[in-house]
């Protein structure tokens, strides 16, 4: 069984063009708008060079030499362009017997040839002197995410997070607590508590600047295994991780391993000072250890180790690739971090350059996310907690589902949603291009209309209600010459579509496409059935236009599964 893409058809289009390779056809082949009801256009002006000819007298005599393969129903020729049409049984047949497969199918020299990928993703890497906040939920929705697309692809996946519990930020609310806690146990939930020794910090500090050389004591101490230093910190640690526990599983994160830089800012160090044995780094005068990058590659130099030994961040990350290479052999280690640690990256992956460190790394760099209200602010306490958005979609999914099904049960009411709630997060996130910054409305997020996953979910209900008022069997015995309506037709190339487009989310990491794919598929569908009647008097009619509809059903439910979205049969 052959999914079809841009690439099966090249691969046909080269038996007639042989003086163009695939690649270079495959580049050329476009897709229709929707009102155009073929599948794929291929224009010939790239070739009327080569052939002296007009363009369009070049598609005219390619049509003439075409012995149609199997799997194109037409081809037509528009002036310069030839237009091809996937045929329905095709399409709909591949969806139906692959279910929610249909987009990681490859054909039999594909899957011969395809090796399977190892692949660490990293993410979210908090600090454990505060809680998650919201810019964390596009971090880890996007971690996610990616794992699902790799996994679904059938490549190796290991999510793995880094925890920074170590460091002068972490000594801030070590500090605070030291000072004013009162030894007081947790009456909140405990990252939350962790967090407000920090936000204390930073207030007193505005007073008192002589606390800045306080925390950078405490930061020697515990270097230096301070036992009552060493005691604090690992009773606000544990609060600090517990808390991020809880977070994890109402976002249904899991991680494959967790490292901790406590644990790594050691090995770290000794890989600096090996460095600088080798003269790979230099000793500046103050006595910190830099890694020149300016002139290899015209980056600014990298402090790897502050002048009074102390580590930094870098140090322990540069540790950490060699870890994770140890642990999974991967081929490849992805970093999902916003884009204010551009430069950052762009130093590390040259360090370890430097270093002879050079397996496949990628920063998933991604924008920044923000409220309504505004930017928000950990130091002042300002932050938006990733719990706190979690508690108030929930709460705006349970007020919609409440008044739109007043009758169900208390129990129903929250099983809804819950799902409905996560699904409104979800979408709305990681319906914007990674790149991109937004401003997230949770009101907007839970809209039943509009882009929203509300909006997928219901659409894919609203099949589930039609296909129930049919007593008429599902199956791929049907009349497809009846799909025939413009609207069908539309649907049934949007439909093949999908495999192309999982394909090309891998390929760009604009896992954005997926969410925006899913739109236009419902809006298509919602076309459909506007024109369309599926329950008829002709039963031969709507057994095909059900079949239709029920692969509709599979693609959504696909495409929100790999978004970490489940779907509901009743909304």
């Amino acid at each position: 069984m052959k999914i079809i893409d841009r690439k099966v058809l090249a691969e046909y289009l080269s038996h007639y063009i042989s003086y163009l390779n695939v690649k270079d056809i495959e580049a050329n082949i476009e897709l229709p708008s929707l009102d155009i009801n073929y599948t794929y256009a291929f224009p010939c002006y790239k070739l009327a060079k080569q052939e002296k000819k007009s363009p369009n007298l070049i598609a005219e005599n390619l049509k003439e030499k075409f012995i149609l393969p199997d799997f194109i129903e037409k081809v037509e020729v528009n002036g310069p362009y030839l237009n091809f049409r996937v045929g329905a049984k095709h399409i709909l047949k591949n969806i139906f017997d692959l279910n929610e497969d249909y987009a990681k199918t490859r054909d039999n020299l594909e899957r011969q040839s395809f090796k399977p990928l190892k692949i660490v993703i990293e993410y979210p890497s908090p600090n454990t002197n505060k809680p998650l906040h919201f810019g964390h939920i596009r971090n880890m929705l996007i971690g996610s995410t990616i794992s699902n697309l790799f996994n679904y692809l059938g490549h190796q996946v290991y999510q793995v997070n880094l925890n920074n519990d170590r460091g002068i930020h972490i000594c801030k609310s070590m500090l605070a607590y030291k000072k004013w806690g009162n030894n007081q146990e947790p009456d909140i939930k405990s990252d939350h508590f962790v967090g407000k020794s920090y936000v204390r910090y930073n207030l007193e500090e505005t007073k008192d600047s002589s606390l800045q050389e306080e925390v950078t004591t405490m930061l020697k101490l515990w270097e230096q295994k301070d036992p009552e230093t060493r005691r604090l910190w690992e009773k606000m640690n544990k609060w600090a991780l517990d808390g991020f526990k809880e977070t994890y599983k109402e976002l249904d994160i899991t991680f494959d391993k967790e490292y901790f830089e406590s644990d790594l800012y050691l090995k770290g160090k000794e890989k600096v000072l090996e460095g600088l044995s080798k003269d790979i780094f230099v000793k500046r005068e103050d006595g910190a250890i830099i890694a020149k990058l300016k002139e290899r590659v015209n980056l600014p130099d990298k402090v790897l180790l502050r002048s009074d030994g102390t580590s930094i961040y870098i140090t322990q990350d540069i540790y950490l690739a060699y870890q994770k290479k140890e642990d999974y052999d991967y081929d490849r280690s992805i970093y999902v971090v916003g884009n204010e640690q551009d430069l950052y990256f762009k130093q590390l992956f040259a360090v370890l350059d430097m270093i002879g460190f050079e397996e496949d790394k990628y920063h998933f760099s991604y924008g920044m996310v923000s409220l309504p209200e505004g930017k928000m602010k950990s130091r002042e306490g300002t932050i938006v907690d990733a719990d706190d958005v979690i508690k108030e979609i929930k709460l705006l999914a349970l007020k919609e589902v409440s008044k739109r099904y007043p009758d169900l049960s208390d129990d129903e009411k929250f099983r809804r949603a819950e799902i409905i709630g996560k699904a409104a997060l979800r979408f709305y996130i990681l319906k914007f291009s990674p790149k991109s910054e937004f401003v997230f409305n949770p009101r907007e997020s839970i809209s039943f209309e509009g882009e929203t996953g509300p909006y997928i979910q219901y659409v894919y209900a609203r099949i589930e209600s039609i296909i129930n008022k049919s007593s008429q069997k599902i199956d791929l015995d049907i009349d497809y010459s009846l799909l025939n309506h413009e609207k069908e037709l539309n649907l049934i190339k949007y439909l093949n579509y999908f495999p192309e487009k999982v394909k090309q989310t891998i390929n760009t990491y604009g896992i954005h496409l997926i969410p925006q794919y899913l739109l236009t598929l419902c809006q298509v569908f919602n076309s459909f059935y506007g024109a369309c009647l599926v329950i008829s008097e002709d039963k031969n009619l709507e057994r095909a236009r059900l079949l239709l509809i029920r692969c509709v059903q599979i693609v959504i439910k696909t495409g929100l599964s790999l978004l970490g979205i489940k779907t509901l049969n009743k909304m």
